[in-house]
């Protein structure tokens, strides 16, 4: 069993940067693949990006190539998304989520956090 917990969340505006933490407990979380979604008002919650347990092998949405990062410190049990350039359309609650393996629908994931509030003022 692990537990999740999002953190660093908050109001920027557009073209600002903001990162999100991801703090776990249980064991063996370096067997987890680990992923953020997100989900804006009146819409279904999407992927975002994802890393693997062993490897630190990362995939991400297209919406988000290129301007976020996802990166993972197995020692700190530890998940980071960082966000670059951001944009009004960013705009969410951010979730972190626990998988094996972890793919990149909702169902593949057990555990998730409580979300953290991102707001990209225009």
């Amino acid at each position: 069993q692990v537990q999740v917990v999002e953190s660093g969340g908050g109001l920027v505006q557009a073209g600002g940067s903001l990162t999100l933490s991801c703090a776990a407990s249980g064991r063996s979380f370096n067997t987890y693949g680990m992923a953020w979604f997100r989900q804006a008002p009146g819409k279904e919650r999407e992927f975002v990006g994802k890393i693997s347990g062993i490897s630190g092998s990362t995939y991400y949405a297209d919406s988000v190539k290129g301007r976020f990062t996802i990166s993972r410190d197995n020692a700190k049990n530890t998940v980071y998304l960082q966000m670059n350039s951001l944009k009004p359309e960013d705009t969410a609650v951010y979730y972190c989520a626990a998988g094996r393996p972890g793919g990149m629908t909702t169902s593949t994931y057990t555990y998730w956090g409580q979300g953290t509030q991102v707001t990209v003022s225009s």
